[in-house]
């Protein structure tokens, strides 16, 4: 990376708690910002960590108790294996990362505000387990349109497509830069803020046990077995009576070569009559890409909710 770009770092947390769910598996909670604020809960894509989306969730450091959390396999966790990497599993994990946040930090009404892969895991639990966040912000969520809708065929061809690019993946980088390298050099980046392509490396690359460079956090073939099975077609039509205040933030289905999540968002709230907002000239990863403007639509839509941050 060129020497002129800023290095993002990630602060060190207030507190960290491990959590152990029923199948072994480990999660590991972070809490940062502050104490005294309402508590937010975040948590990121398939095949992403959380660390990467500082650019948006720094922002809320000040008025914030924010606990931050990645999905099994992936970001801060140990590895844990292919058997529970599936939706289902991962579905419960919320609920039981939910618990063990009242465990860790004290029990507080949380908001879960949450991207992709994170934020069709907490609906589809929403909907299966009852509720447990107080409201939930969901970014660009990749839910499959229900049967008949117009976009059903898109997410079905996006799904394999992108099954098949995960599977393409390098599996190791001789370290970070040459990955963030990779990352700055393609068009469908090149929105992010300065420093996110380094962050983004740093956060979903491990030194190789081996000593063989680095590898991915989260193995290419586990992230490519969440994005071929994500094809449930109930959720989508349980949206509009989900038991839990909802907002959705979409990124522009404008842009040009917009991936499928955009589309869904919005004819997701069209269909089902929930509240949205859409990001101007932002892409699936909008938080990164617009994070102040992404801010102010979860801010505006929670204060509208009662819920804002101390000053």
């Amino acid at each position: 990376m060129h020497d002129s770009l800023p290095r993002l770092i990630v602060p060190e947390p207030l507190a960290v708690a491990d959590l152990a769910m029923a199948d072994g598996a480990v999660i590991r909670l972070r809490r940062h910002g502050n104490p005294a604020g309402p508590r937010v809960a975040l948590s990121h894509g398939n095949g992403l960590a959380t660390d990467a989306y500082l650019p948006f969730w720094s922002q809320l450091r000040a008025g914030w108790d924010i606990v931050l959390f990645d999905q099994r396999n992936h970001g801060e966790n140990p590895l844990h294996g292919a058997s529970g990497h599936t939706w289902e599993r991962i579905a419960q994990d919320v609920v039981e990362i939910f618990d063990g946040i009242a465990r860790a930090f004290g029990a507080k009404p949380v908001v879960g505000a949450f991207h992709s892969l994170s934020a069709v895991a907490a609906a589809m639990a929403a909907i299966r387990f009852g509720p447990r966040w107080s409201h939930l912000v969901l970014f660009d969520p990749p839910i499959f349109p229900r049967r008949g809708h117009p976009l059903e065929t898109m997410e079905d061809l996006h799904m394999g497509d992108m099954a098949a690019l995960a599977r393409r993946r390098p599996e190791r980088y001789p370290d970070p830069a040459a990955f963030a390298a990779q990352l700055a050099a393609r068009p469908m980046f090149r929105r992010w803020v300065p420093g996110a392509h380094d962050l983004f490396a740093r956060s979903t690359l491990r030194p190789d046990p081996a000593g063989n460079g680095w590898i991915l956090r989260c193995p290419r073939e586990l992230e490519a077995r969440i994005f071929e099975d994500n094809v449930d077609p109930t959720i989508w039509p349980a949206m509009g009576s989900l038991p839990v205040p909802l907002f959705l933030i979409g990124a522009d289905p404008r842009v040009e070569g917009q991936q499928a999540p955009a589309f869904l968002t919005e004819g997701l709230a069209s269909d089902q009559g929930l509240p949205y907002a859409m990001i101007p000239d932002t892409t699936h990863f909008l938080q990164i890409e617009r994070p102040l403007e992404a801010l102010r639509a979860m801010e505006n839509f929670l204060s509208g909710q009662g819920i804002n941050a101390v000053v």
